[in-house]
């Protein structure tokens, strides 16, 4: 008899807990943490930043291509899945951010820090 229960299991990219519903599963955040990053879009420091970005940022973190390496840095994935930078809540290794300018790396960043 074969079973139907889903077995897939991942952690959460914030916490680090173990995920067992499919919609964390999917979404990468456990539900609370997912609650805290959403709340932390509406009340972080975004007035740098372009309403375009705020939408790339997020959508960043709800594909949970940008995760945490160590304090302040984070690993991001580029928008279009080819390369991956480093960033900062201040400053990033993107093509954008070694030029100087804040870009959505940067604010996912400090959205996550900010949850």
């Amino acid at each position: 008899m074969a079973s139907t229960e889903n077995t897939e299991t991942a952690n959460c990219l914030r916490c680090g807990r173990r995920l067992t519903s499919a919609d964390s599963i999917a979404r990468r955040y456990g539900r609370s943490c997912r609650a805290k990053v959403v709340a932390a879009s509406a009340a972080a420091d975004i007035a740098d930043f372009k309403p375009a970005q705020l939408d790339s940022a997020r959508e960043l973190i709800e594909d949970g291509a940008i995760v945490p390496l160590r304090g302040l840095v984070f690993t991001a994935v580029s928008s279009d899945g080819t390369e991956t930078y480093l960033s900062h809540p201040t400053n990033c290794n993107c093509p954008g951010g070694l030029k100087g300018r804040r870009c959505y790396h940067q604010l996912a960043a400090r959205l996550l820090l900010a949850a």
